[in-house]
């Protein structure tokens, strides 16, 4: 297996949120998925939105993708803001 191969196969770390209407039961099953398919729940969200952060191989993330009760998937990254310039009063 390359290196390249490797590398496109690693698991990689997603937040994945779901739609106001999707239940408690159709998280917990796409949860349990993720963890019978070797990925690592990070955290669990339920106060501002539905959803969960994971670390998943590329095909579990597949698996996810279209299911209707999901809203989006993305990158788990660290995010930052810059301070404008100028005298903001």
């Amino acid at each position: 297996m390359s290196d390249s191969n490797s590398a496109n196969n690693a698991a990689q770390s997603f937040i994945v949120v779901y739609k106001d209407s999707a239940t408690k039961d159709q998280i917990q099953k796409h949860i349990s998925q993720v963890e019978k398919d070797g990925g690592e729940i990070g955290h669990r969200y339920d106060a501002v939105f539905k959803g969960f952060s994971a670390k998943m191989k590329p095909e579990c993330l597949q698996s996810l993708q279209g299911d209707d009760a999901i809203d989006y998937i993305e990158p788990d990254q660290v995010m930052s803001i810059q301070p404008t310039s100028g005298t903001g009063q």
